[in-house]
């Protein structure tokens, strides 16, 4: 089977809600990230096959094929098709996935794997308020399952009880990605991804956004532990739950037919394209055993990985994986996870492996592992090696 690799992975930083990105259109940051691909790449606009777009909350202006607007915003010619794809949290993942798939098949071979969500001008479960009467599970699922809907705030609980997680625990993981995101920042960690935004702020001031705006640099363990619960019964706050948060990410995959067509320099190969499904009700539990079938499938053990980058959906997610695979924390988003640096729904997926490839070539380091835990009980993993 032919080789996919990766050629450039950017993402824009994190807007909080109603915070600095609030003004941009979805469809104008998407092609930011876009338009950054294609200039520090040099490739013709005109070579890029197929644009796919995740993006989970596809109503108001995220609606009506969002990644064709994308396109049409962009720096690419109005030839190039585009098409929006909805697996919850992990979109964009599965937006690189298929993309990767493509160019492995030999069916293209220059594919845009993007990811863009507004949440401040989107909200999320947009597409269900015209109808306040709606019932998101049908009579089959209710009897099924026995609950009256699905939650992943439930979920998260779920995790963190069977675990024997307590508040404490959670509440050091959130300050702990907290700090490993302000340090990565003030290193210059992200700067290799991360692609400049002109804003507008609301007193007419014109600047660039560019550093992720939900890292609360002076965290302490005593500001989050203050924070209140988002249930009485549980132990989950929103110091240890991911960010609501504007973004996009793109990631270029490409043949290595493509390669030395364009001229093109690989920064990273796909190793391999995971995707499983398990319980809808625990839900956020599925990365766990994602995980293992993806190593199974690579012929890898978990301490053959260099790195790992596990959506950061709720604290109990990312510790229920460490434990489960055995996995050493220290490898565990090095660079901070959404817990500081926002979750833009679907943007997410390409925004992770953007920071995971770049963070394995600044460490020199070989094997990432990326995964994200996503509505329905769903899990992408998709392991890259560093070139």
């Amino acid at each position: 089977m032919a080789e996919a690799y990766i050629v450039a992975a950017v993402r824009t930083a994190g807007g909080r809600r109603n915070g600095r990105l609030v003004g941009v259109h979805p469809a104008d940051l998407g092609a930011m990230s876009i338009n950054a691909v294609l200039a520090r790449t040099g490739i013709d606009p005109a070579a890029v096959e197929d644009v796919i777009v995740g993006c989970v909350t596809q109503a108001g202006e995220q609606a009506s094929n969002i990644g064709r607007h994308v396109v049409l915003a962009s720096h690419l010619p109005q030839s190039v098709p585009a098409v929006s794809i909805d697996r919850q949290c992990g979109s964009s993942q599965q937006a690189v996935h298929f993309a990767a798939q493509a160019v492995m098949s030999g069916t293209q071979d220059v594919v845009l794997a993007v990811g863009v969500e507004t949440m401040s001008r989107n909200t999320m479960g947009l597409a269900f308020l015209a109808d306040k009467g709606y019932d998101q599970l049908s009579p089959v699922i209710h009897e099924r399952y026995g609950v009256k809907a699905f939650s992943q705030f439930a979920g998260a609980e779920m995790i963190a009880a069977k675990n024997g997680f307590t508040r404490e625990t959670l509440d050091r993981f959130g300050l702990a990605s907290q700090q490993k995101a302000a340090a990565a920042t003030q290193a210059g960690a992200f700067a290799a991804e991360l692609v400049p935004v002109p804003v507008t702020l609301p007193d007419g001031t014109q600047t660039i956004h560019e550093v992720d705006e939900g890292i609360r640099f002076d965290a302490t363990y005593e500001s989050i532990a203050g924070v209140k619960l988002i249930s009485p019964e549980g132990i989950i706050t929103a110091a240890t739950s991911s960010q609501i948060c504007d973004g996009s990410s793109a990631v270029l995959v490409v043949s290595e037919k493509a390669l030395k067509l364009h001229n093109l320099t690989p920064i990273a190969r796909i190793h391999n394209l995971t995707v499983t499904a398990g319980d809808p009700v625990i839900m956020l539990e599925e990365p766990l055993y994602a995980t293992e079938r993806a190593l199974k499938k690579a012929g890898m053990k978990i301490d053959d990985i260099d790195l790992y980058e596990v959506n950061e959906a709720f604290a109990p997610v990312p510790l229920a994986w460490l434990r489960y695979l055995g996995a050493d924390p220290d490898k565990l988003n090095v660079n901070g996870g959404a817990i500081a640096l926002g979750h833009p729904l679907g943007a997410s997926g390409a925004k992770l492996m953007a920071t995971l490839v770049h963070a394995l070539r600044a460490r020199g380091k070989r094997y990432g592992l990326q995964t994200m835990c996503e509505g329905g009980g769903i899990a992408n993993v998709t392991i890259v090696e560093a070139l």
